[in-house]
């Protein structure tokens, strides 16, 4: 560590971490299982705190985080990235522009292709696909379309040898802010031949696109999210959009908005100096973990579940 990031002050443990005084923000990227401790400990030392998603395991963790938070006067996020995808905020541009009308159909899809058990990697151990990926696919579509009355879902191990699920599709029935809209959410760890990231369709047209943001590879080989073109997409990477407005067509590739992750740490600085609220606040993304531990129920019982209040 001191190598590579020889100007940073290295710590052997969370403790010793928490003792900093200087310290005033907490990030939590750690597996799954630690969140809930390693989050409480961080409030209760005083620190504001984001922490990676899904947040925590049960909707009785978050509550209990979420409480805390607020008897100290803290901050507590969720980094919630994918709402800065540039897919995603296409998708958003069309839907609130109307350019394929009232949206009667959206699919999201995680597509990825790994036929074998990653010995000792923690995603293989601990909360599995539905919490992993399945927690920015829900929190994408309630930033679209609010909260669902119910979930429809089907949870699995697909792969030989699986200890948590490598599969999930779930549909979300009677979103609060678009109760007509059919939601399809669903991906999988054995899809070799992808399908669309997202598939939308509405009363005067349709959208189709292709391919994963880019922004999380580009910083997984080390690239700093400063340049003029970080989160910019090609035009052969851009979805189809095929709508008629007023009597005119329109057929072709639809330039991608520009993604941005860093724009999630700016409104955190907006918001511990200057009080802007907190986009992902853990309130605001705690009914991802109500939606995930429904989508569980629903499939372990066969059954459509109602959300109770």
């Amino acid at each position: 560590s001191k190598e590579r990031y020889p100007d940073a002050h290295i710590v052997r443990s969370l403790d010793e971490l928490l003792a900093i005084s200087e310290i005033e923000l907490v990030i939590i990227n750690t597996p799954d299982a630690t969140h809930y401790e390693y989050t409480k400990k961080a409030l209760e030392a005083g620190k504001n705190v984001i922490v990676e998603k899904p947040f925590v395991k049960t909707t009785e963790e978050g509550k209990a985080l979420i409480a805390l938070a607020k008897e100290k006067g803290l901050m507590l996020g969720v980094y919630q990235n994918r709402r800065w995808d540039a897919d995603f905020l296409t998708v958003k541009e069309i839907i609130d522009s109307n350019k394929i009308g009232r949206v009667v159909e959206f699919e999201s899809t995680f597509a990825r292709y790994r036929n074998y058990i990653q010995a000792g990697n923690w995603k293989e151990q601990d909360g599995g696909m539905a919490y992993n990926l399945g927690s920015h696919l829900i929190d994408q579509c309630v930033c679209l379309f609010g909260i669902p009355e119910a979930v429809f879902a089907d949870i699995a191990i697909l792969r030989d040898g699986g200890i948590v699920d490598d599969y999930f599709k779930i549909c979300l029935l009677r979103c609060a802010k678009a109760p007509e809209v059919r939601i399809t959410l669903k991906a999988s760890y054995l899809m070799r031949e992808p399908e669309p990231r997202f598939v939308v369709h509405g009363t005067e047209g349709s959208y189709v696109k292709y391919g994963v943001d880019k922004q999380e590879e580009l910083l997984k080989n080390g690239a700093i999210p400063v340049s003029p073109d970080w989160g910019v997409e090609t035009e052969d990477e851009w979805g189809i959009l095929n709508t008629e407005t007023d009597g005119r067509t329109f057929y072709g590739k639809y330039p991608s908005q520009r993604g941005n992750y860093a724009d999630f740490y700016e409104s955190v600085y907006q918001h511990l100096r200057n009080r802007v609220p907190l986009p992902t606040d853990a309130a605001g993304v705690l009914p991802v973990i109500k939606l995930i531990e429904a989508a569980g129920e629903s499939s372990r019982n066969k059954s459509v579940i109602l959300l109770s209040d």
